[in-house]
């Protein structure tokens, strides 16, 4: 096997910067040898890759086919001589980490930990291009920073569960928002992190996964105000259900701060009769998504008196059952009634509004579906799982009945809730939901982590 010569290559980083490295080829991929930096202008990249030019090959003589290389206007050296390094003049972004370590200050946080030095720089670093704890140095290093050791950063995750970081930064956040512009709703949501651990351990375990993936994951959930602002988060084993990590959370909040009038907002998947009555009897209000497989029920009597025919922005203010399918509704009267809590002990409120922007995507996506069944039925699929599919007397049919009632529902969006309406009109509810993509756009979606557990204990 001969000899491999090295060479300097440029890779694109999360943050958008250019990282130029020095590298080998080992078989198909590349082995990094060195970290030059990364850059952020065409000046800085120029002056890298002259760097890493030099490196490789330190001795080899140039032409001198121009004797003064023009300089790259305000940071390199005008002077410098064709075959040497390049020399960055500037290279400390601090405006971006002072404005960082200001807004960092200002939230608390600084005195909820204690002015853990290392807790911040992984913090910060993360905000300006999230990466490994052991790709913090990095960070910082490029931006002509001065940071803590690798071994000093993994120390900090030691001390955040010794000394109680989750529940003082939580504390320093409520206090931040209570004090600058109240609290009445929360939304919560939940997202899977999974990590390249080939074995379990008591947190990380296989669950469920939209992408069916079967490496280690944990759950964890995030409760945000209206405006997407972190309150607190919480972390559980990857095979826990999450429909059972809102309880926990909302009562460990409301025990920390003493909480008892608090909207809870979350999206279908925590809609369950328990969930529902475990919120109702600690006292909180929620509003959560309803399951459109709902609508015939619920909307029985409408259909009964109005038929399926509904017009934009239509909304149906009326009750749903809290166990079963079975509703207290009145068929035989045509109004609506009015959801109290004593009046109707075995419902709750539901909220039913009709889209007609939603009614034409539904209908594409139904007109999608029932295509593909039809390509499963004459054998042109393979039947993974295909909705509208039915096995009649040992033969696969098309379920018409079913696409039937699906398209009697598009448009249809519905949503429960514990508030009278006395207290919270129908409209307010649903752009009260429709708040919930602001926890939804802090929360990643299933990301991969390193072998490396997390730093966040089971949440109680």
């Amino acid at each position: 096997m001969g000899v491999v010569s090295p060479f300097v290559r440029k890779v694109k980083t999360a943050s958008g910067a250019t990282a130029v490295q020095i590298a080998v080829k080992e078989g198909r991929r590349d082995k990094v040898i060195e970290h030059l930096g990364s850059a952020h202008t065409e000046a800085e990249l120029a002056a890298l890759m002259e760097i890493g030019r030099h490196r490789i090959a330190p001795d080899q003589l140039t032409l001198d086919l121009t004797p003064t290389p023009p300089a790259v206007s305000g940071l390199l050296t005008a002077s410098a001589p064709v075959g040497t390094d390049a020399v960055v003049e500037s290279k400390r972004s601090g405006l971006l980490w002072d404005v960082l370590h200001g807004v960092y200050t200002r939230l608390g946080l600084r005195n909820a930990t204690g002015g853990d030095r290392a807790f911040e720089q992984m913090v910060l670093a993360r905000l300006i291009e999230p990466t490994s704890k052991a790709q913090v140095p990095r960070v910082l290093g490029d931006l002509g920073l001065e940071p803590v050791s690798t071994r000093t950063l993994f120390r900090s995750l030691a001390r955040a569960q010794e000394r109680g970081y989750r529940e003082s930064l939580s504390g320093a956040l409520f206090e931040h928002v209570t004090a600058t512009r109240g609290l009445a709703l929360c939304l919560y949501d939940v997202t899977t992190l999974y990590f390249e651990a080939e074995r379990e351990d008591d947190l990380r375990k296989v669950g469920y996964s939209k992408e069916r993936r079967v490496d280690p994951q944990i759950i964890v959930g995030l409760l945000v105000d209206r405006h997407g602002f972190p309150l607190q988060v919480g972390c559980w084993e990857g095979n826990k259900a999450e429909t059972t990590t809102i309880i926990p959370i909302a009562e460990a909040f409301q025990a920390a701060h003493g909480i008892e009038d608090l909207i809870i907002v979350a999206d279908a998947g925590m809609l369950s009769a328990a969930n529902l009555t475990a919120l109702d009897e600690a006292r909180l209000r929620f509003i959560v998504g309803a399951r459109t497989t709902r609508a015939p029920g619920d909307l029985e009597a409408h259909f009964h008196w109005h038929g399926d025919a509904f017009t934009d922005s239509q909304v149906i203010d009326t009750i749903t059952p809290r166990r079963g399918s079975r509703s207290q509704r009145d068929i035989s009267s045509r109004r609506e009634p009015v959801w109290d809590p004593h009046t109707h002990p075995g419902s709750w409120r539901a909220v039913w509004v009709y889209s007609k922007k939603r009614a034409a995507r539904d209908n594409q996506t139904l007109t999608a579906q029932a295509n593909r069944a039809r390509a499963v039925i004459a054998g042109e699929k393979r039947p993974k799982g295909t909705r509208f599919v039915t096995v009649h007397q040992g033969d696969q049919v098309l379920d018409e009945a079913s696409i039937a009632r699906a398209r009697s529902l598009v448009g249809l969006k519905g949503y429960v809730t514990n508030i009278p309406s006395r207290l919270m009109g129908a409209g307010e509810v649903v752009s009260s939901y429709h708040e919930l993509w602001h926890a939804r756009a802090v929360l990643p979606d299933e990301q991969a982590r390193p072998e490396s557990p997390p730093g966040l204990p089971p949440h109680p």
